[in-house]
C-alpha cells in the first residue's frame, strides 16, 4: 500500500500528481480523485477574494498521515494521495487533492469521501476568507458535522 501525503505552500497543478499516482498502481480496478478549489462567483460565494489556511506544523502532517493510514486500512486501498495547500489562495486555485486507488471502485470512492469529510471538518487547519478587503474566520457548518458523523 502506497501513501503519499504532502503539504504545499505554493499553487499546484493536480494533473502533475494524479497521472504518476495512477501509473504507480498497475492492476487497479478504479481511481477516484477529488480536487477542491477556492470558490468564488455567484450566490453565497460572491465577493470572495481569497482564502487562507493556517495550521500547526507539528500536528498537521502527522495527522494527515494518520488519516491516510486509516483510509488505507478501512477501504482496502492500493494507495492514497493527499495534497493540501496552506497559506493564501486565490479564487480558482486548488486547495486539496485526494486520490485513492483500489481493486474495486467502491473502495476508492468511499476512501476519497471519508478523507475529504475528515479534512473539511476534523483537521488541523484554521480557515478564513477575505471579502471586501476584510478577513473573516470560517467555522464548520452543521452539514460538515453531519457528513463526518456518518463514518462513526
Amino acid at each position: 500500500m502506497a501513501r503519499d501525503v504532502r503539504l504545499l505552500a505554493e499553487p499546484f497543478n493536480p494533473g502533475q500528481f494524479v497521472g504518476p499516482f495512477t501509473n504507480a498502481h498497475p492492476g487497479l480496478g478504479g481511481v477516484c480523485t477529488f480536487v477542491g478549489e477556492v470558490r468564488g462567483g455567484e450566490g453565497q460565494d460572491a465577493g470572495v477574494e481569497a482564502l487562507e489556511l493556517l495550521h500547526y506544523p507539528p500536528m498537521t502532517l502527522p495527522g494527515m498521515e494518520a488519516l491516510a493510514d486509516e483510509a488505507l486500512a478501512r477501504f482496502d486501498l492500493m494507495g492514497i494521495l493527499i495534497i493540501h495547500r496552506t497559506g493564501v489562495m486565490r479564487v480558482g486555485e486548488p486547495i486539496v487533492l485526494v486520490s485513492a486507488a483500489a481493486r474495486h471502485r467502491r473502495g476508492a470512492i468511499d476512501a476519497v469521501d471519508f478523507t475529504m469529510d475528515h479534512l473539511k471538518s476534523d483537521s488541523w487547519f484554521w480557515k478564513r476568507e477575505r471579502r471586501g478587503g476584510q478577513w473573516h474566520w470560517i467555522e464548520p457548518r452543521e452539514q460538515d458535522h453531519a457528513d463526518i458523523a456518518r463514518w462513526g
